[in-house]
Formats: C-alpha cells, sequence, structure tokens
C-alpha cells in the first residue's frame, strides 16, 4: 500500500512538472513554451516522456560501461541540434515510444535486474522534473545502482540544482570553447560560457571522483571532448581550460570517433573524418598539459558501431515487445 509520506512526495513532484512545464525554461534556450498544451519546445517535445531505447550499452567510458554494460535510456527530442549529430534521428523527435512515468521507474528498475553497472540519462534535460519522479519511485522499490546524466554540456545551472542528490555521476560533453563554432554548428554562441557554468556546477555536486573495487565510478565527473575535423584548436582550448580549472578533480575523456553521417554544405570540414594526425596533435597536447585522469581512444574507434538502433528495445514492457527495425513517434 503506498504511504501517505509516499503519496506526499508524488503531489510534490507532480506541481515541480505542472510549474516547469507551463513555461518551459528547463534549458539555456527558455523558450518559455507550455509544454502542458501539447505545445513543442526547441527540444520538439512535449510534456509526455518519448524514448527510443532503453538496454545494456558496451560503449562508454570503461568506468561507466566495463563488462556490465551502462543501463542507457535514449530520450528522444534534443535542445542543441548539432548540424553533426549522431544520433539524429531521436534528437530531433522522429524516433521513439510515448511512456508514462511510472513505465520509466520499470525501465530503471529492469535495467538494474539485467546486470547494469548504472542507469545511463541520455540526453534526459528536457523531462528533468519526470525523470526525478520515476527516479524517486524506482528507489523507493529498490533501485541502488548509481545514476548517470549524459548531456550536451548546454545545460540549465537551475535544472541542474534539481538533480542534486539524483546524480550520481555526470558526464557532459565540452564541444566549443570558440564561440564562433558554437554558433555556426549547434546554433549556441552562448556554448562556451553555458557549458563552463554547468560543469561547475556538476562539480560543486560531486567533487570528487569514487571508484568501487571493480573500478566502475560511484560518483565524479567526467568531461566529454569529440574531436572535431579542422578544428583542433578548439579541442586544445577546451581541454586547457578543462585541465587548468579542475585538474585532477574531474576525469577528461578526448574522443575521435567523429562520423559523417549528413553532408554538410556549409561546412564541409566536417564532411570527413578526424584524421590520425589530427588526433595524434590533441593527444601530444593532453600530454604536455600532464593530464592523467582520462580515457583516449585507440584504434579504429570512428565507426557506426557507437551508434545504436533506435528501435524502441527495452521501451515496452516484455509482453509488448514489438520486433521493428526503426519505429516512429507513436503514441
Amino acid at each position: 500500500m503506498t504511504s501517505k509520506a509516499y503519496q506526499s512526495t508524488e503531489t510534490d513532484f507532480e506541481e515541480q512538472i505542472q510549474t516547469n512545464m507551463k513555461a518551459c525554461r528547463l534549458c539555456p534556450r527558455a523558450c518559455g513554451v507550455d509544454r502542458m498544451a501539447s505545445k513543442t519546445g526547441i527540444c520538439k517535445m512535449g510534456a509526455d516522456i518519448y524514448a527510443a531505447r532503453a538496454a545494456l550499452h558496451m560503449w562508454e567510458e570503461p568506468c561507466i560501461s566495463g563488462s556490465k554494460g551502462s543501463g542507457a535510456v535514449f530520450f528522444s527530442g534534443c535542445n542543441l541540434h548539432c548540424i553533426f549529430c549522431q544520433n539524429r534521428e531521436i534528437a530531433i523527435g522522429d524516433c521513439g515510444k510515448k511512456i508514462t512515468i511510472s513505465r520509466l521507474a520499470d525501465i530503471f528498475l529492469e535495467l538494474e535486474q539485467k546486470g547494469a553497472a548504472n542507469i545511463n540519462l541520455v540526453t534526459a534535460t528536457h523531462f528533468v522534473p519526470q525523470v526525478l519522479q520515476a527516479l524517486e519511485i524506482a528507489k523507493r522499490h529498490g533501485l541502488s545502482i548509481p545514476v548517470v546524466y549524459n548531456c550536451s554540456g548546454y545545460e540549465q545551472v537551475e535544472t541542474l540544482r534539481m538533480l542534486e542528490g539524483y546524480a550520481d555521476i555526470y558526464l557532459p560533453d565540452f564541444k566549443y570553447f570558440d564561440r564562433n563554432l558554437a554558433a555556426q554548428f549547434s546554433h549556441a554562441q552562448d556554448y562556451p560560457e553555458i557549458a563552463m557554468a554547468a560543469i561547475e556546477e556538476m562539480v560543486r555536486q560531486n567533487p570528487a571522483a569514487i571508484f568501487d573495487e571493480e573500478g566502475y565510478m560511484q560518483k565524479g565527473v567526467i568531461v566529454r571532448h569529440l574531436i572535431l575535423p579542422g578544428h583542433t584548436r578548439n579541442s586544445k582550448a577546451v581541454l586547457r581550460y578543462l585541465y587548468e580549472t579542475y585538474g585532477d578533480s574531474i576525469y577528461i575523456s578526448v574522443m575521435n570517433q567523429y562520423t559523417p553521417i549528413y553532408m554538410q554544405e556549409k561546412a564541409v570540414e566536417l564532411n570527413r573524418r578526424v584524421t590520425e594526425r589530427e588526433y595524434r596533435k590533441v593527444l601530444e597536447f593532453v600530454w604536455e598539459l600532464g593530464i592523467t585522469n582520462g580515457f583516449v581512444q585507440e584504434g579504429e574507434t570512428a565507426k557506426e558501431s557507437f551508434i545504436p538502433m533506435f528501435d524502441n528495445e527495452g521501451i515496452e514492457p516484455a509482453n509488448e515487445q514489438k520486433k521493428t527495425d526503426k519505429s516512429r513517434l507513436v503514441p
């Protein structure tokens, strides 16, 4: 039976959802759309949760995925819309299935039962109030593994503060130090200062990295940087800022997996992969700075295997799963 205390908590969460969805300012775009009225914001989503995949994901950093796999829930929609997006189908809201908050809580528990090292919330910014309620329900039913907040770095500090006590690990990108690149590639000239403030808040909440005996991260911040072809100077600026600001209190993940999926007319340099020379140039800078707490990718990592199938796996209860290749949004 549901306790009176839980009913009160549930009411609080529902009020929080209503407040944030009525004039949404969860992300730095602050578009103010009434998502409760079935209107969609820049994220392309209304108030209903849509997700396109919930499964064990093996392609995160070793301390996140390991051999167990990370319990990744890929949410539909995104507030950034990078022109080179690797997950474009879900970012623009074309893939996914509507789920309730209670179903999302069940998904978290099912992933833990499958042996996931953690719950990995991928691009959940625009659903934070709903996710918090789902996490509260799941925790009351025994969810005990860490929660990873996996995001683009383009985050509102006020929204991150809502996650305090729920997000054990922050896994943001830091894409651009160059405001012009941020404007050209993600329509967000303010990305650098937004990401700086967001990461500062993440580190305030989780100031030290903590690992278990198997090497899985339990608490901490890992900042990712994807090298873009032709823009090693931007990469060096990002890495310098992160290390000079946070030193060894955070982990830095340098990625060379950029894959040109959509041909660009106005940014033709993005129509190729990062060369070995470019990657080595950035890695040499990593060693020069003295970064030791971090991750690099070796070998032929720039493959489409990093991009999962968004086929609604794990979204529906097991007895309702439908075998589809790539489902569109369905109510």
